[in-house]
């Protein structure tokens, strides 16, 4: 199985990246020990929906949809796909979700069925390129939304999301650049930082 995050490999990995040069070490020296959270019970399915209910969103707008969703089927469990292919689309689109993210919710339920979304134990098995692309066929569902399944629910880490403008801009901020670098320059950059780039991202969001 192919998770690795635990406290012994936090510190590894900000010792590691605090080598790497005096900027490094001077922040990771301000932030402290790596504290990232992960939900490793967590089904890709339900990963999937929960990160569609935060897109674009701040953290509490995505609770409150959540919660309005959990409320619609009046129990404490996440509901099933069948469940939410069978819902009312009205009732669905009351929680909060928009008419595009409602097409993403239900296509992700329909890939459940169908397979395209693993279970958790297949993911677990799965290499990250593999689970990438296999989830971006998803309507709705890009390569950042499975980066974060990767590193929350299945706890990689070694995986550098280059498309977050949060990543882009702690490393701006970090080595005192004018301009951010782009998802290619970010991609190359984080080469030197393999095989802790979760940790080098959860640093770079704290910059």
């Amino acid at each position: 199985m192919l998770i690795d995050a635990e406290p012994f490999a936090y510190r590894q990995a900000a010792e590691y990246l605090g080598g790497l040069d005096a900027d490094w070490a001077r922040h990771i020296a301000a932030v402290g020990p790596c504290r990232h959270r992960t939900t490793p019970g967590r089904e890709p399915f339900e990963a999937l929906v929960r990160s569609v209910a935060y897109q674009q969103l701040h953290a509490r707008a995505g609770d409150a949809i959540l919660g309005r969703l959990l409320a619609l089927f009046g129990q404490e469990a996440f509901p099933t796909p069948t469940q939410l292919l069978t819902a009312d689309p009205a009732a669905l689109r009351s929680c909060g979700f928009s008419a595009s993210k409602l097409a993403t919710l239900l296509d992700i339920a329909q890939g459940r069925l169908d397979g395209v979304v693993p279970t958790r134990e297949q993911a677990l098995d799965m290499p990250d390129d593999e689970l990438i692309e296999r989830l971006v066929t998803l309507r709705g569902v890009g390569r950042w939304t499975v980066e974060m399944l990767l590193i929350y629910s299945l706890e990689r880490l070694d995986v550098l999301p280059v498309d977050d403008f949060g990543v882009r801009e702690g490393y701006r901020r970090l080595k005192g650049l004018e301009k951010a670098p782009t998802p290619a320059q970010m991609r190359a950059l984080g080469a030197a930082w393999r095989p802790y780039r979760t940790v080098a991202a959860w640093y770079l969001w704290r910059a």
